[in-house]
């Protein structure tokens, strides 16, 4: 049997935790333009944030 819960009885919303330094590799010697650009993007994004 299927177990239904009604709206009024749902747990509230929590926020998730930013993550910031997820595991990534990268290598400077193999980076193209578009590379660069991503990874200053994402620091952008880190401090936006980061700064609300």
């Amino acid at each position: 049997m299927e177990r239904r819960i009604k709206m009024d009885q749902k747990k509230p919303e929590k926020r998730l935790p930013i993550a910031k330094n997820e595991d990534v590799e990268f290598s400077e010697s193999l980076a193209d333009e578009d590379d660069l650009e991503a990874q200053k993007r994402a620091k952008e994004a880190d401090q936006r944030q980061i700064n609300k």
